[in-house]
């Protein structure tokens, strides 16, 4: 793990599991949508997926790869790192480890787009220039 990941503790409960008590594979997914959201409230955004005028983000795209198993009651630390950020979207790789033991690696691009139409519209200048200040501010820590 890196320093300028952000980082969140998942706790594995019951709903979370197979019926052998094993993380379902999509619940990863759920875990690093709740690790990006939490982000963002770092940066002051409420309600990240919703923002003014009309914009959301959304994911466009999510290439998960699988490594071992989480198990019921298991804590793991699910990360957000900025790998890139464009004009209309922003990449994070996203990882799961239970203690040092990396689970899932993800590689999601969420994009921002005009609610109206769900076509690609620019990222508000404020998000972007937070986005930026924050990238720039772990490449030197």
């Amino acid at each position: 793990m890196s320093k300028s990941e952000f980082r969140l503790p998942v706790r594995i409960y019951i709903e979370d599991t197979d019926a052998g008590e094993i993380v379902y594979y999509v619940n990863y997914l759920k875990f690093m949508e709740r690790c990006r959201t939490e982000f963002l409230r770092t940066l002051g955004y409420d309600k990240p997926a919703i923002l003014d005028d009309g914009l959301l983000l959304v994911v466009h795209s999510a290439q998960i790869d699988y490594h071992r198993s989480a198990r019921l009651d298991d804590q793991v630390e699910v990360t957000a790192e900025i790998i890139k950020l464009a004009r209309t979207y922003v990449e994070f790789k996203q990882q799961v480890f239970r203690q040092q033991e990396l689970l899932c690696t993800g590689v999601i691009r969420v994009a921002c787009v005009d609610a109206s139409v769900m076509k690609p519209r620019a990222i508000p200048t404020h998000m972007h220039q937070q986005l930026t200040h924050y990238i720039e501010s772990q490449s030197q820590g």
